[in-house]
């Protein structure tokens, strides 16, 4: 059963990751774009400051998640 719990919490630990690294990329200047972002750049996303500010929030949400679930085990 611990393995399981571990395993989840693997996951949890690599997708709040993939998230803070997502949010990182949103901010990169891209010049193949049509559109400005937020910022006023081209960035590889258009709501920039938006978006990466939500990939946090769930990156975050995602760790406390982690550390509630071994918590728990």
């Amino acid at each position: 059963m611990e393995q399981t719990n571990k395993k989840g919490g693997m996951g949890y630990l690599i997708i709040s990751i993939l998230c803070f690294i997502g949010a990182i990329i949103t901010f990169l200047p891209y010049k193949n774009i049509d559109d400005e972002c937020m910022l006023g750049y081209k960035a590889l996303c258009a709501f920039t400051p938006i978006s990466s500010l939500i990939l946090i929030v769930v990156g975050v949400f995602l760790l406390y998640m982690r550390k509630m679930m071994l918590k728990k085990s």
